[in-house]
C-alpha cells in the first residue's frame, strides 16, 4: 500500500475527523497511484493519520475509509453496514424503505444503499469502490439477504473519477414496481426506470410533519411534487383537495398510481413548470391552506446560489399570495450551497414585498437515515421551515 502526505491544512481537517481530503491540503502523493489505490496517510511529521483510497483525477483527491490502522477488508464492511443499520432501526415501525449507507455520513464515501422491502439499489460513485465492488456486494448480500440488487450509480459522479457507468441487475431479481410503505401511506417504486427512483427517502420525517399540521378540509397545493409524497399524506388526513404540479410525465404518472393505491380522490394533476403555473394560478384567485415548495437542486455550484436565491423568492413571493389566512407554508432547498439563513432571508424579502406575516412553526431537514455528521459540513444538505402565514 502506498503511502501519502498530508500538509497543515490536511491535517487539520483529519483532526475533525473529516474524510474529504482535497488535492490543495497534500503535500506528497506518488504518481504512480492508481485511480482507486488504497492507500495509507502520513501527517508532515510522519504519524499515521488513516487509511483511504485516491484519485488523482479527482478534486477530492483521497477519501478516508478509517482513521485507524485497520484492514479494508470483508470485516470492516459487515462492521459499517451493521452500525448504520443499527441508527436506523426505530425506522423498520415506520416504514419498508430507507436508506442503508449515505456515503461519508456513514463511513463509506462513495457508496449509497437503499432498501425497498428486500430490494437494493446500489450507487457505487468512486474509483476507490468501485475497485472494493466484489466486497461491497458480498456484504451486502451476506448482512441484508437481500431478493435483488439493482445498480443505479451516478453517472455525473462516475465520469468525473474516469469510470463508465451501467445500469443494471447486480443480484437476484427486481420487479418493475415494489410497493413501499410509510405511516399509513403507500408508494409504487420503480428501480430499474432510467430516471432516479422518483421517492425521496430523506423526505420522510417532513412528509409527517405536514401530515400532522394539515386538517379535515384543508386545501393543498404541492409545488415539484415529484411522486406526490407531502399531497398524498394530506389526502390520508382528509384534506378537502390536492392539486400536484410537476413538469416531469414521469412523476405525473406515478403519482396518478400512487393516489390510486391509497384510494383517494378531489385531487388534480398538473404537468407544467412550476414558475409558468405559479404565475397563472396567482391570477386565478385560487387560495390554499397549505403549499409546499420542495424544487430539485437550483445551486449545484457556488456560482449558482445567487440566480438560485432568486428563484426561491419567485417562488415564496407567489406562494405567499395563494395562502390563506392561518396558512402553512413549507420550503426546502436540497442545495449544500444554499444555506438554512439564505432560505430565511430570501423569504423575509417576499414577506416584505407581499405584506405578508409569516410565525415560525418548524424547521426541517433530511431523515435520520440520510445522517447529518457536524464534522462533515456536506452531510448537511436537506433544509427548510414550516411556518404559519398570520
Amino acid at each position: 500500500m502506498k503511502s501519502i502526505t498530508v500538509n497543515k491544512a490536511g491535517l487539520e481537517k483529519i483532526k475533525l475527523k473529516n474524510p474529504w481530503i482535497y488535492n490543495k491540503e497534500l503535500k506528497s502523493i506518488p504518481s504512480d497511484v492508481k485511480e482507486g489505490d488504497l492507500v495509507r496517510i502520513y501527517s508532515p511529521d510522519k504519524k499515521f493519520l488513516g487509511i483511504g483510497y485516491a484519485n488523482l483525477r479527482s478534486k477530492i483527491t483521497v477519501r478516508i475509509l478509517s482513521f485507524e490502522d485497520r484492514p479494508i477488508d470483508k470485516n470492516f464492511f459487515v462492521e459499517k453496514v451493521n452500525k448504520a443499520l443499527e441508527k436506523r432501526k426505530q425506522l423498520q415501525n415506520i416504514t419498508n424503505a430507507y436508506r442503508v449507507i449515505h456515503s461519508e455520513a456513514d463511513g463509506l464515501s462513495g457508496l449509497i444503499v437503499d432498501y425497498y422491502d428486500g430490494y437494493l439499489s446500489l450507487q457505487i460513485n468512486t474509483a476507490g469502490m468501485e475497485r472494493l465492488r466484489d466486497l461491497i456486494v458480498s456484504t451486502l448480500i451476506e448482512v441484508l439477504n437481500p431478493k435483488g440488487i439493482y445498480e443505479k450509480s451516478d453517472e455525473k459522479s462516475r465520469e468525473k473519477e474516469g469510470l463508465e457507468t451501467v445500469e443494471k441487475l447486480i443480484y437476484g431479481n427486481i420487479p418493475n414496481e415494489i410497493e413501499i410503505f410509510e405511516y399509513d401511506a403507500k408508494f409504487l417504486v420503480n428501480l430499474t426506470e432510467s430516471q432516479k427512483t422518483g421517492f425521496y427517502l430523506d423526505q420522510r420525517k417532513n412528509r409527517k410533519v405536514i401530515y400532522d399540521y394539515c386538517q379535515e378540509g384543508f386545501k393543498v397545493l404541492d409545488l415539484f411534487s415529484n411522486s406526490g409524497g407531502f399531497g398524498i399524506h394530506c389526502g390520508i388526513k382528509k384534506a378537502d383537495f390536492v392539486k400536484f404540479v410537476d413538469i416531469s410525465s414521469a412523476a405525473v404518472n406515478q403519482i396518478e398510481k400512487n393516489l390510486k393505491i391509497n384510494n383517494l380522490k378531489n385531487y388534480e394533476i398538473i404537468k407544467e413548470d412550476v414558475f409558468d403555473f405559479l404565475k397563472q394560478e396567482v391570477k386565478s384567485g385560487d387560495k390554499y391552506d397549505i403549499v409546499i415548495l420542495d424544487p430539485p437542486p437550483f445551486a449545484k455550484t457556488k456560482n449558482e446560489v445567487e440566480g438560485a436565491l432568486r428563484g426561491f423568492k419567485y417562488l415564496i413571493l407567489n406562494s405567499l399570495k395563494l395562502l390563506n389566512e392561518n396558512g402553512y407554508l413549507a420550503v426546502f432547498s436540497c442545495s449544500h450551497h444554499i444555506s438554512l439563513q439564505d432560505l430565511i432571508d430570501t423569504t423575509i424579502q417576499a414577506c416584505k414585498d407581499t405584506g405578508s406575516v409569516l410565525e415560525f412553526k418548524e424547521f426541517l431537514m433530511q431523515d435520520i437515515d440520510h445522517p447529518y455528521i457536524i464534522n462533515i459540513p456536506n452531510t448537511f444538505y436537506l433544509k427548510g421551515f414550516l411556518a404559519q402565514k398570520i
